[in-house]
């Protein structure tokens, strides 16, 4: 028998905290293609007590994905109390989710289709320190999310962009935080580590500051039943190096507006865990192997990166296809290194919604 071992599947998706979660998804379904919705649940959050206040909180969530390839968003709102915003906008190198990043396969046409729906781009398709194309933009919430190049594609359904590929986080500490990325997470390739002022940050707020900018991947793909469909990812880590940087979520609640979380997939948490405390970084919020969410199943658990940005762990074990047929993807007793078989992670296509 195989002995059961740490697996990071892929990022599954990137949380955002948002005041209306059907207005959110409309807009991200509009202008991402996230149509793919694989779960809706209104309930009540009662195991982020840390990051709540210490009492359970109301919530409405949505992960939805784009079938072309990448990571979801899970949109998230929070529901019966004051939203707390930040107080001023983020900067880059501010600790925490700074961006999302959303792979596409071609950054000029996505440029040309979102200016066409009037969607807020910051900035012309510039060439970022990894050779690719970019751009950045804002949604209607002031979230800040990145378009860059990706050849990569699960299925071809002509869109101009796929899921999410990624995020670029803030960070204190660059060399703790790369070694913190890297072994714990699995993104241990350093795509590149440059300092200075970069001309394709200046449209973002403060990004005329002399920051080092460190990109992660992995010199090991990604495995495991649904690694297919999330594709590679990519992390990027800016140190502000000329000014005192803030923490986004200081002083705020989990679900309070702005992105919230990264989220990997994984197989064998136990194992996840022993490694996560041999790195001094145990668990933060655990909810069990038997949590339920909507119509999907699994296991989340939560640690904190070096400054407290939140990572989220799902073993996830199933998943809802045509649920009035009871049909369900099981994922219980899958190969914890082999993706599924395009005919059946394909079926995920039975999820597309009406526009919200």
């Amino acid at each position: 028998m195989t002995q059961k071992h740490k697996v990071i599947c892929g990022m599954q998706q990137v949380g955002v905290g948002i005041p209306d979660v059907i207005e959110a998804w409309r807009w991200y379904y509009d202008n991402f293609g996230f149509d793919i919705k694989i779960l809706d649940d209104e309930g009540v959050a009662e195991r982020m007590l840390p990051y709540t206040g210490n009492k359970p909180q109301p919530r409405r969530a949505i992960l939805a994905v784009n079938l072309q390839g990448g990571g979801g968003l899970e949109i998230w709102q929070p529901k019966g109390r004051k939203l707390n915003y930040l107080t001023s906008e983020a900067n880059v190198g501010d600790y925490g989710i700074f961006a999302c990043k959303i792979k596409s396969g071609d950054v000029d046409e996505a440029y040309k289709a979102l200016l066409a729906r009037k969607v807020n781009c910051l900035c012309k398709p510039m060439t970022a320190p990894s050779g690719r194309l970019h751009f950045f933009l804002k949604d209607p919430y002031d979230n800040i999310f990145e378009i860059e190049q990706s050849d990569y594609k699960f299925v071809d359904e002509k869109k101009t962009n796929g899921g999410t590929n990624g995020a670029i986080v803030g960070v204190s500490n660059m060399d703790k935080s790369i070694v913190f990325y890297g072994k714990v997470l699995g993104f241990d390739k350093v795509e590149y580590d440059v300092s200075g002022v970069f001309d394709d940050l200046k449209c973002l707020p403060h990004g005329d500051n002399n920051v080092r900018r460190v990109l992660l991947g992995r010199t090991k793909p990604m495995s495991g039943p649904l690694s297919e469909i999330m594709g590679p990812a990519y992390i990027e880590l800016v140190q502000n190096l000329s000014e005192p940087a803030k923490k986004l979520y200081e002083g705020r609640y989990w679900g309070d507006p702005g992105f919230i979380h990264l989220c990997f997939d994984v197989r064998n948490m136990k194992c996840i865990e022993e490694d996560c405390i041999a790195m001094g970084h145990p668990f933060v919020c655990d909810s069990g192997s038997d949590f339920g969410m909507g119509d999907a199943d699994g296991w989340f658990t939560y640690i904190e990166d070096p400054d407290g940005t939140l990572i989220e762990f799902v073993e996830t074990r199933k998943i809802p296809i045509l649920k009035k047929f009871g049909i369900y993807l099981h994922l219980e007793n899958k190969d914890d290194d082999k993706p599924l078989p395009r005919r059946i992670t394909k079926a995920l296509r039975f999820l597309r919604s009406k526009r919200p």
